[in-house]
């Protein structure tokens, strides 16, 4: 569901002293992070993301997957 256009994007106050800066998946990219490399929490590891222009509009939850990917167990050759 999207946010109120009244209310703005969620944007919160970064501090750029810290090394990585936390951001939460909700946070929505705009033009003054672009070049900010974050992390991001994806549900048991932090993501390193390197933010860029084509980013800017959405969240940052978009970038990171939070599931494993599916690959097929190759099968065993019957001798």
């Amino acid at each position: 569901m999207k946010r109120s256009k009244w209310k703005g994007p969620f944007i919160k106050k970064l501090d750029f002293n810290k090394r990585l800066p936390l951001l939460s998946r909700n946070y929505e990219i705009t033009s003054q992070i672009v070049g900010l490399t974050c992390n991001v929490h994806s549900g048991c590891t932090l993501v390193k993301l390197n933010i860029t222009d084509e980013m800017i509009g959405h969240k940052v939850g978009e970038f990171v997957p939070t599931r494993e990917r599916f690959v097929f167990k190759k099968k065993k050759k019957k001798k």
